[in-house]
């Protein structure tokens, strides 16, 4: 009796997160058909690797950077202050587009933002 509670404790305990982990593979042939391999000179490599040490490969991920004055979103952690709605907006988009999953409007922004004089060195 005892070991079925504690066991169902546990299962209430444990609930999936709902965050969307995505493979590297994955991420890799997304960010490949976004026409991200060789954009600006940048391969494929560097961008999935750039995926890996933003997000882990966390497309909904958000993170706060208080001292710095702005919020990461999605894949890359695209900053709030200068490239969606919630600053400046020069990729001319919701915060919350950086989100989707499906990474298209990440896509787009991550390219506006390496076309930039600072390439790949904005992240």
């Amino acid at each position: 009796m005892k070991a079925s509670v504690v066991l169902s404790l546990i299962g209430c305990l444990v609930v999936p997160s709902g965050a969307a982990i995505m493979g590297r593979c994955k991420v890799a042939k997304k960010l490949y058909e976004g026409g991200l391999d060789y954009f600006e000179g940048y391969s494929l490599a560097n961008w999935v690797c750039l995926a890996y040490f933003e997000s882990k490969f966390n497309p909904t991920a958000i993170y706060e950077n208080s001292p710095g004055g702005y919020t990461g979103y999605g894949l890359f952690q695209i900053r709030s202050h200068d490239w969606c709605d919630r600053g400046k907006n020069r990729c001319h988009m919701s915060c919350s587009a950086l989100l989707n999953p499906d990474l298209k409007k990440t896509i787009e922004c991550a390219k506006r933002i390496v076309k930039g004089k600072d390439g790949m060195g904005a992240w």
